[in-house]
């Protein structure tokens, strides 16, 4: 917790401005007030090989941050307003972008070495 997965595609950008993306939303997450622990928080990127958009350019991005529950509906949108803003920072050139979240399912499991 927290997971981040940005969907993209294929042409955002190349392993080293992706690796930027990611180190930028795992800066902007750890420094959250409603984030106790840095060290719990996962980003990554899935590129998407075919999708088909309603509007030009026909690039996008789509953060999904799934969180354990409990935060108010205010953190939430302040989380994602702050995620978007790092999309926006750090991918000036998609035509898309967009954020999403939500909440682990209570059962969630998890295995740490």
């Amino acid at each position: 917790m927290p997971h981040v997965m940005i969907d993209h595609s294929d042409d955002v950008g190349n392993t080293e401005a992706l690796n930027g993306l990611c180190q930028a939303v795992f800066d902007v997450l750890a420094t959250h007030p409603s984030i106790p622990n840095a060290q719990a928080i996962k980003v990554r990127t899935l590129a998407s090989g075919a999708h088909r958009l309603g509007s030009e350019p026909q690039s996008y991005a789509h953060a999904t941050l799934l969180l354990l529950p409990g935060r108010s509906a205010e953190v939430k949108a302040d989380l994602a307003n702050r995620l978007l803003q790092v999309l926006s920072d750090m991918l000036p050139q998609v035509g898309s972008l967009s954020v999403n979240l939500d909440d682990l399912d209570p059962a969630y499991a998890k295995r740490v070495l």
